[in-house]
């Protein structure tokens, strides 16, 4: 087969048409959509488990679900749907706390409706997976080192 060479300068390319157009994530949790705009459900709390404390929600996308359910000391009500889990967590729980992509905090366990389902009922009578072992579980399979701020430290002298 033979190849026809072209001789003489090469066509200048547009720098600008090099470079490819930034895509936003269709994750509406990621690209700044308002959960309400897509339509919104509360994740619904089981009768007969107290929940004074107030009720958020921490997602994770899927693939880390098992991961995370089988390591936690202790597990609350988890919800699924086919891309997230769900696991209900005491409210202000993202307090001082940066929960690390791609792990979603939901305030008031308001989430998307992909029309979640209990797979997970606590023992006793608390709704709640304890916040801080599932933060430092989803910052071990992410890869990201948890963080927190310190206290102010004083001194006694």
């Amino acid at each position: 087969m033979l190849r026809s060479l072209r001789i003489g300068p090469r066509p200048r390319r547009n720098p600008e048409a090099a470079v490819p157009a930034q895509r936003r994530s269709p994750d509406p949790l990621r690209d700044g959509t308002r959960i309400r705009d897509l339509g919104a459900t509360r994740l619904a709390v089981p009768t007969g488990l107290h929940t004074g404390l107030g009720c958020d929600a921490v997602g994770v996308p899927a693939r880390f679900g098992f991961k995370i359910l089988s390591r936690l000391p202790a597990k609350g009500c988890v919800y699924a749907d086919s891309d997230w889990w769900w696991w209900l967590v005491p409210a202000g729980s993202d307090h001082d706390l940066t929960w690390p992509l791609p792990a979603c905090y939901a305030p008031g366990a308001e989430i998307p409706d992909r029309r979640p389902r209990l797979i997970h009922h606590p023992d006793g009578t608390s709704p709640y997976t304890p916040p801080i072992p599932l933060y430092l579980l989803v910052c071990q399979l992410t890869g990201i080192a948890p963080s927190w701020p310190a206290p102010p430290v004083r001194s006694a002298l």
